[in-house]
């Protein structure tokens, strides 16, 4: 405890192991990893002022970005973060991905996730101890990861803007060392410094020096009216490689030596294998190996190819267990049983819903059900492993490098030490490439990442690198799902349609916990779920709950407006009266979309409004019916309040993004079971909105100053509620159950409503 002072305790830097009280030299700091990450980074004569930055000899600054890089655009927007505090030239940073090392533990995000999204909020005589722990935190858990919309406002805000404020100051102090000048004379601007005597040095040219200072906690940070690089669209880092072909992805590793797989697991989820027969293919040109591992079979060949073809000849007998009497619409009846019953879990509860709904002049029942949906991301599961002399390294695309190291050598029962994960470019994500392997490897089977372990497995039966892809097939089939749910919603209303009470229960709560959450002024309100009715693999799907509970929320909402006789926009503004955000959000869709206006002969409009991520989205989509019954999709209205955009372009591009993903869930989007199978194979039976069918989109963004919220899933979760909406005021048919695709809304087209 001696040693444990009030400046060692604040542990201060982003240069310690990703927190960022910085305020405490690595010397000084017995639980700093700031040497750590400087024997890892510092190349050619670059020098890491803080764990987030280097700045290099020729003037470069590098932004170290803990985060994976999915499409989202956060490789770009987190440097601008970091450059903006700096004053760096933007025509001078570059960005690197962190290495899946402990040094690069994800301490800000961790800070900001327990402070509840808002890491500005915390005291400043709290800030060094919030760093530490959240820090330590993070290396527990070994912390790298990306989802729920938090790299830029939490690891942004939390950890970039004031990384570059330190190392602007630590630049400045140099300078004022070198000269013999106050600080506070010193101008720091475009990665130059200067003095009114005309001294001048860049940063490249100081950053060996400034690498001496420990820069105190809380840096005051830059006032919006003061960005130079924060707010302007902004070319993306990621882009070019993707288009020109060099980004490699885990499936383009070529290593010596290198052996080629593929697997097929048991059909039934829980089932395993039974008995194998690979007479036929044993000899065949290019087999080497057909091997039992996790969860099925493996075939190692000279290529992948070959490795695919021999299944056609391979007898497999599964031991399918439990898990073959689910079918969907077992599990549904389930679900439907379960919000009827009165033993549910409260989520939420204010006041007396049930003395309200008691008193309502009437009272409003509807239920709503979704299906299981699939990731179908663009790059099927990869991973690349390599096993010798007690040394494994992984080549794979993770939206947890760091995790995914750390559940490697918890499966192997090898030292971190021991295992070396070199991070891969990433076709795709929206949670299906997360890590969620049990800690206890006998129970690795019912967790996300099935392909790590099993590229581990063949890698070290044959003593090779081994290169495993998973066909379509297999990744369709052997996902994790964004769950079924079914939702029975109520509400009292009085003698003008007002909502007076609100009672909402549905099936299985994940995350986030504010999923439920509505921002309506209906005084009395409940919500209540029952978990454990799913038993078909859960795994994070983009926007998480929030994607079911929007279509359940609005598409009731839409319904009480209704049978108020409203205008479900108007409905909608006279229960956001203590909701000035919602209400303006909810204004500006309509103005944007003419809502006011009729539309085209043949079309109808729809709404929808949700908050996820500490971003407020509302969407109007523009529909009608096609010659075969089924709704088309001609114009989407979006507009968007996270409160603060780092960069619009992107910012924009990740709502249309959310949009069409959304959008092919809601017109097509369902994975079925029968016998414990998953019936769609590929995209045949899984399709996606194309191009061809793909609606206008017209993106507003509105910036409250409001703290920042997240892009990368917001505009998924209201696109199927105003879409369902929109074929209600067509053609008088409520959409309760989705995808569209199973309605035929033929012979019923009128307009119930007057826009």
């Amino acid at each position: 405890m001696a040693l444990i002072t009030r400046r060692n305790l604040l542990i201060g830097s982003a240069a310690v192991g990703g927190a960022l009280v910085l305020g405490i030299g690595y010397a000084l700091a017995p639980f700093s990893r700031l040497g750590e990450a400087r024997d890892l980074l510092q190349k050619d004569g670059s020098n890491l002022l803080v764990t987030w930055v280097k700045v290099t000899p020729d003037n470069r600054v590098v932004v170290i970005v803990p985060h994976s890089e999915m499409g989202q655009g956060v490789h770009t927007a987190l440097p601008m973060m970091l450059a903006e505090e700096m004053d760096a030239d933007w025509s001078l940073v570059t960005m690197e991905q962190a290495p899946a090392e402990m040094a690069f533990a994800n301490g800000p995000l961790v800070k900001a996730f327990l402070s509840g999204g808002d890491a500005a909020s915390v005291p400043q005589w709290l800030a060094g101890t919030t760093d530490f722990f959240g820090r330590k935190m993070a290396e527990y858990l070994t912390v790298q990861i990306t989802g729920g919309s938090t790299s830029v406002r939490m690891t942004g805000v939390a950890g970039m803007r004031p990384a570059g404020a330190a190392a602007r100051w630590m630049l400045v102090q140099a300078a004022a060392r070198e000269w013999g000048v106050p600080a506070e004379e010193i101008q720091a601007a475009k990665s130059i410094l200067s003095h009114s005597s005309g001294k001048t040095a860049t940063y490249g040219q100081l950053a060996a020096k400034a690498a001496d200072f420990d820069p105190p906690t809380n840096l005051p940070l830059k006032a919006k009216s003061e960005y130079q690089i924060i707010g302007r669209p902004v070319q993306r880092f990621d882009i070019p490689a993707k288009v020109t072909g060099e980004a490699a992805y885990a499936i383009d590793t070529r290593l010596p030596d290198m052996l080629y797989a593929t697997v097929k697991a048991c059909p039934v989820f829980g089932g395993t294998v039974k008995s194998f027969d690979a007479s036929a293919v044993e000899g065949r040109r290019g087999i080497k190996a057909v091997m039992q591992v996790t969860n099925g079979i493996a075939v190692v060949a000279d290529n992948t190819w070959r490795a695919i073809r021999a299944f056609d000849d391979i007898t497999v007998e599964w031991e399918e267990g439990a898990g073959a009497a689910h079918s969907s619409e077992s599990i549904f009846a389930g679900m439907e049983k379960a919000v009827i019953e009165s033993d549910l879990a409260d989520d939420f509860s204010f006041g007396d819903v049930e003395g309200a709904t008691q008193g309502a002049v009437r009272t409003l029942e509807a239920t709503y059900r979704v299906p299981w949906l699939a990731h179908a991301t663009m790059e099927p599961m990869s991973c690349t492993a390599s096993y010798k002399d007690g040394k494994l390294e992984l080549w794979s695309g993770f939206q947890d490098p760091l995790g995914a190291r750390a559940s490697a050598a918890t499966l192997t029962g090898m030292s971190m030490d021991n295992v070396t994960v070199h991070h891969t470019t990433m076709g795709g994500g929206f949670g299906r490439r997360a890590v969620m392997l049990a800690s206890d490897p006998a129970e690795a089977p019912r967790y996300q990442a099935n392909q790590l372990l099993q590229a581990i497995e063949i890698a070290k039966a044959v003593g090779v690198p081994v290169n495993l892809t998973w066909t379509r097939e297999e990744d369709m089939t052997q996902d994790y799902y964004r769950n079924a749910s079914v939702a029975r919603v109520r509400a009292g209303v009085d003698a003008n349609g007002k909502a007076v009470s609100w009672l909402y229960d549905y099936t299985e709560k994940h995350d986030p916990p504010d999923a439920t959450w509505i921002p309506y002024g209906i005084p009395d309100r409940r919500a209540r779920f029952a978990n454990g009715t799913d038993p078909i693999p859960f795994g994070p799907w983009r926007s998480v709950d929030n994607s079911h509970h929007a279509f359940f929320i609005e598409s009731f909402i839409d319904e009480l407006a209704h049978e108020a006789g409203q205008d479900p926009v108007q409905y909608r503004l006279s229960l956001l009266g203590e909701a000035p955000r919602y209400k303006a959000v909810v204004e500006a869709v309509a103005a944007l979309s003419r809502w006011d206006q009729p539309a085209p002969a043949g079309r109808a409009r729809g709404i929808a409004l949700k908050e996820s991520f500490g971003s407020i989205v509302a969407e109007v989509a523009e529909v009608s019916l096609d010659e075969s019954g089924q709704a088309r999709v001609h114009h989407v209205w979006c507009v968007a309040d996270p409160g603060e955009v780092v960069n619009p372009d992107t910012f924009a591009a990740q709502m249309e993004s959310g949009i069409i993903y959304g959008l092919t869930a809601a017109l097509y989007g369902e994975i079925s079971i029968e016998a414990g199978r998953v019936v769609e194979q590929n995209f045949p039976d899984y399709e996606m909105v194309r191009m061809a069918d793909a609606p206008q989109i017209t993106v507003k963004l509105i910036e409250s100053g409001a703290a920042i919220g997240g892009a990368g899933e917001p505009g998924t979760p209201p696109i199927g509620a105003a879409v369902a909406n929109a074929v209600f005021s067509l053609t008088g048919k409520r959409i309760r159950e989705l995808p569209l695709r199973k309605h035929d809304l033929r012979g019923n087209q009128q307009q119930a409503r007057v826009q």
